[in-house]
């Protein structure tokens, strides 16, 4: 199934706090929008960008890259994009495409 734009905008409008990959941290997401997840912590902000988190939710679907969170990481650094990876497998675990 490709990233649903619409269930990641209802799910993280207004914000939340997401579980980490690893467990017993958070990560928190400020908003959504079109452009996409914005998250910060207590020493930057960021976005994550829509455009990068829909080619790999379309990777993990198809199979070309790991749904294991620690092996995804390296392979979102390679394949798509080589900007907060971490972070990016938080959102996709916490949206049910990473185990």
């Amino acid at each position: 199934m490709p990233l649903d734009w619409t269930r990641v905008m209802d799910r993280y409008d207004g914000g939340v706090r997401i579980p980490t990959v690893a467990g017993g941290k958070t990560l928190e997401i400020t908003g959504v929008d079109d452009t996409g997840v914005h998250i910060r912590n207590s020493l930057w902000r960021d976005v994550l960008a829509r455009e990068h988190l829909e080619k790999a939710a379309g990777l993990i679907e198809s199979d070309r890259m790991s749904r294991h969170a620690g092996l995804f990481v390296e392979e979102y650094r390679a394949l798509v994009a080589d900007v907060r990876a971490t972070s990016a497998a938080h959102v996709l675990k916490d949206l049910g495409y990473l185990e």
